[in-house]
C-alpha cells in the first residue's frame, strides 16, 4: 500500500515532487509536509483516498506560501467580483495571518460553498471559516 500511495502521489501533476511524505499505519495513510496551495494539499488526498486496503487518511500537510497578505484579501475580492454565482457587495473578507474569515450574507447554500470554494483558492490561504448566513427570501419579497 505504501508503494502504491507513493507512486499516486510521484504520478499527481498538481503536487510538485518531494514536498509530501507518506506514513501507513494500520490501513490509515498519514500525508505530511508542505505545499504552496490548498489545492495541492487536496489533491494528494483524493489521490490516495480510494487505494485498495485505505482504511481512512490523515491529512497532514501544511500549507506555506510566500504570498503578501493584503495581496491575499484584494486576490479573493477580485475572484468575488469575477465570479458569476456570488454577489460579492454581500460579502466581507476579514484576515488574520493566512487565516481567512467570511461574513455576511447569501440566498443559497450554493453560494455560501462557492464563496469558500473561492476563498480556499487564493495562493497563501491555510484556512477558511466560513460565516456566511444563508438568508433566503421568495422572489418579490
Amino acid at each position: 500500500m505504501a508503494a502504491a500511495a507513493a507512486h499516486q502521489i510521484a504520478w499527481c501533476t498538481t503536487i510538485t515532487t518531494g514536498t509530501v511524505e507518506i506514513v501507513i499505519r494500520n490501513g490509515w495513510v498519514i500525508l505530511e509536509g508542505e505545499v504552496e496551495w490548498w489545492y495541492q494539499k487536496n489533491a494528494a488526498e483524493v489521490a490516495v483516498r480510494h487505494l485498495s486496503g485505505v482504511c481512512g487518511v490523515s491529512n497532514s500537510i501544511a500549507i506555506k506560501s510566500t504570498a503578501k497578505i493584503p495581496a491575499v484579501g484584494m486576490d479573493i475580492e477580485a475572484a468575488f467580483a469575477r465570479n458569476a454565482l456570488l454577489d460579492a457587495k454581500q460579502i466581507r473578507i476579514e484576515i488574520a495571518g493566512n487565516k481567512v474569515m467570511l461574513h455576511g450574507t447569501v440566498p443559497t447554500l450554493t453560494q455560501r460553498e462557492e464563496a469558500e470554494r473561492v476563498a480556499w483558492a487564493a495562493q497563501g490561504v491555510c484556512s477558511v471559516d466560513n460565516h456566511l448566513a444563508i438568508k433566503w427570501s421568495k422572489t418579490g419579497d
